[in-house]
């Protein structure tokens, strides 16, 4: 036994020096990933007006602290969101040392450069986001080493060379675009890409490759001259007996055509040859009707304003939701349509709804989107089945935090900008992970950058609409951010913004006031869902409240823009802004209490000399 300690004691220096080396050993590790993100960083020719890169410190045992980026639980970085910062530089090769990176999102910029062949490392890479920049070279061949890519964008570049056969490979890949280019050869049609259609590739130098799926075609009348003709007398003569019997059935048919149907015709003119909308798919009609079983009524998913939207399936198994237009056309519905197709497919954030094509016939017309398999914010938080458990409090953080910024997107990054003007959470959609996409464009309006606000007729929800907008019909982005403030309260509470069943209970029927109400009480925790039942972390929702009082503020110059509720969402400033907003709101106190006390004066003062007048003075002349 003592052998066995004094052995022991010998080995202490050994087992020390050991512990310390693991210890280097991991700092550096850690220190691989802040150091592959800090020559991005520090490349010479990288120029950041934002500030976006501004806290990559590469002091730090890691980036984890860094904003944009995302790390695990293991202090692994696996997210870089740098999309639409208006960085210059180009793509440094440290970037493929990031072994567990799920999302490279460098979209909307203006890198140049080759794409780095080491970017076929990240062997754990789902979605590659380049598109938008001014990228050059081919498409390396390595890139088809990311068997768990779904989602590659490399559209609106300068890429050249040809589409790399390794990429068909891929057999995750759900979302292709490789259009805007000047890339030459042949398109693939093989593994992965024969599910791809030719929106994805087009505005390039490729060559034309026919369509591999079957198409069917008329049988060809092979009968002779004088057979046909013998037959087309025969059917004139069936033709006319059978439409002297069928006359009575055509005028019942009229009659009933007057009542609203929702049936569906074809016609000879399936699109609208004047309608040409960038690189959305085009569908037929058929093609609608086949995907939604006829529109039938089993698989309405929602009703709003101008339409229903319908569940469907493509030819090819992706579920769709088909949003078709009210059958009685106007010149508002047709602008609607305008204005859905133009701007939201320029629109293209991982927080916003993807419009995937539309229909066109002179009597219909259709938006096709990707399905939402978890519905809207609005029905997992009031209409989910008994089934199904309620959203945690980190998947609503998630949901705060990604609705904000497919808002602060439409309003900063798009040009002219698009304001929302109906955010609730019936439009917050959720997409399979429960990640927030902003939906419903139906309300969408453009802006130019010179303009402030636009004067329109109030459209909105109760509850949701913001004061200077329902008092003067002037919108603005604010009003977008006093609407995401009432709807980060339904996502806190679980309840509907205009409710007229709290009259019952003597409260508020409008959330914000009880939600006000029940702040001023100190009653915090009663406003949290109960569907949570206590599993949440008060700070954050106190925090969380906060960020919504601050968007709802009456004056829409005290709201913060939607860039800057991300910044106090992510924890940067909010705490300085909501010291600033107490002391307004002790001041508007202080005045509104001596407003009061001035007016209780005035009134004892007039009932008092009131009281002194002769009767006849109170009576006056009759």
């Amino acid at each position: 036994m003592e052998r066995v300690v004094s052995c022991l004691m010998g080995l202490g220096p050994f087992l020390l020096y050991a512990a310390l080396v693991f210890d280097v050993m991991l700092e550096v590790s850690g220190n691989q990933e802040g150091d592959a993100l800090n020559a991005f960083k520090t490349q010479r020719d990288l120029k950041d007006p934002n500030n976006a890169l501004q806290t990559w410190d590469p002091t730090l045992v890691n980036p984890c602290t860094w904003f944009h980026v995302t790390c695990n639980q293991d202090y692994s970085v696996t997210s870089i969101d740098l999309g639409n910062a208006q960085i210059s530089g180009h793509l440094v090769p440290e970037l493929g040392k990031l072994q567990n990176l799920q999302r490279l999102e460098l979209f909307n910029n203006d890198l140049t450069g080759p794409i780095p062949n080491e970017l076929g490392n990240l062997i754990n890479l789902e979605k590659l986001d380049l598109y938008s920049n001014n990228l050059t070279g081919v498409i390396p061949d390595t890139l088809g080493n990311l068997k768990n890519l779904h989602d590659l964008r490399l559209n609106n570049n300068s890429l050249s060379g040809k589409i790399p056969i390794s990429l068909t490979n891929i057999l995750t890949l759900q979302v292709l675009d490789l259009s805007y280019n000047q890339l030459t050869g042949n398109i693939p049609v093989n593994g992965s890409f024969s599910s791809f259609t030719p929106v994805s590739f087009e505005h390039n130098h490729l060559n034309e490759t026919k369509n591999p799926s079957p198409r069917y075609v008329l049988p060809q009348n092979t009968t002779s001259g004088k057979s046909a003709i013998f037959r087309a007398i025969a059917g004139g003569v069936a033709a006319g007996a059978a439409l002297s019997i069928a006359a009575p059935v055509i005028v019942v048919a009229y009659w009933l055509r007057r009542k609203p149907q929702d049936e569906y015709f074809d016609v000879p003119a399936e699109e609208d040859p004047e309608v040409h909308l960038g690189p959305l798919k085009k569908f037929s009609l058929r093609e609608l009707q086949i995907a939604t079983d006829h529109f039938n009524a089993k698989n309405v998913l929602g009703k709003g304003a101008f339409g229903k939207v319908y569940e469907g399936r493509l030819a090819d198994g992706k579920p769709v939701a088909v949003k078709r237009l009210k059958e009685e056309r106007s010149n508002r519905e047709d602008f609607q349509f305008q204005t859905e197709v133009e701007m939201i497919g320029l629109a293209k954030h991982r927080n916003l709804l993807q419009l995937l094509g539309f229909c066109m016939t002179p009597t219909e017309r259709m938006l096709v989107y990707p399905l939402m398999v978890n519905g809207s914010l609005a029905s997992c938080l009031r209409g989910r089945a008994p089934s199904k458990p309620p959203l945690g409090w980190a998947q609503r953080e998630s949901i705060a935090l990604g609705s904000a910024k497919g808002l602060a997107y439409l309003h900063e990054h798009c040009n002219p900008k698009i304001i929302h003007r109906d955010v609730k959470a019936d439009n917050i959609l959720l997409d399979e992970h429960f990640e927030a996409v902003v939906g419903d464009f139906g309300l969408a309006k453009l802006m130019e950058f010179k303009d402030t606000h636009v004067t329109t007729a109030v459209q909105g929800t109760i509850g949701h609409i913001a004061p200077e907008y329902l008092g003067t019909g002037k919108s603005s982005e604010k009003t977008d951010v006093y609407g995401y403030g009432v709807m980060l309260l339904e996502l806190i509470t679980g309840q509907r913004s205009f409710d007229m069943a709290r009259i019952a209970r003597d409260e508020e029927i409008l959330l914000l006031a009880w939600v006000k109400g029940h702040l001023n009480d100190n009653k915090l925790d009663k406003l949290v869902d109960s569907d949570l039942q206590g599993d949440y972390n008060l700070e954050k929702v106190e925090q969380l409240i906060q960020v919504a009082i601050l968007c709802t503020q009456d004056s829409p110059m005290d709201r913060p823009n939607m860039s800057e509720v991300v910044r106090m969402l992510e924890g940067d400033g909010l705490a300085e802004r909501w010291e600033e907003w107490k002391k307004r709101d002790k001041i508007r106190q202080e005045f509104d209490r001596t407003h009061r006390y001035v007016a209780n004066l005035r009134n004892r003062d007039e009932s008092t000399s009131n009281a002194n007048m002769e009767p006849e003075q109170l009576s006056g002349p009759r």
